[in-house]
């Protein structure tokens, strides 16, 4: 929920299959909720929370793959290139289950279980 809903369609035309948050559950969903709900459907959580992060540590999951922005700036028009450049170059281990930190200079991924 902390991130728009424009991503979607930047995501879909980058060719990603891409839904918000908004339109699949409550937008008061805790986050464990959203974990269980991506790892269920096999999807990737693309977030600015870095509490994904954290429930992925403490959980020892080995799934779903999480991508955290740490950025200010977390707008389409500004990071659509870092990020879809991320989503190609390592589409293969996003599938296996990562944890992705990325801003605006660099990325970090570590293979899961963490």
């Amino acid at each position: 929920m902390n991130l728009s809903p424009e991503w979607v369609p930047v995501l879909t035309v980058h060719g990603f299959d891409a839904v918000h948050w908004c339109t699949i559950g409550a937008a008061s969903a805790p986050d464990w909720e959203i974990i269980a709900y991506a790892f269920q459907y096999k999807y990737v959580v693309f977030t600015h929370n870095l509490d994904f992060g954290i429930i992925l540590a403490h959980s020892k999951a080995g799934g779903p793959s999480v991508i955290q922005v740490r950025t200010k700036d977390v707008s389409p028009s500004h990071l659509c290139a870092t990020v879809v450049s991320i989503l190609n170059k390592y589409r293969h281990i996003i599938e296996n289950g990562v944890l992705v930190t990325v801003d605006e200079l660099k990325s970090r991924i570590r293979i899961l279980p963490i």
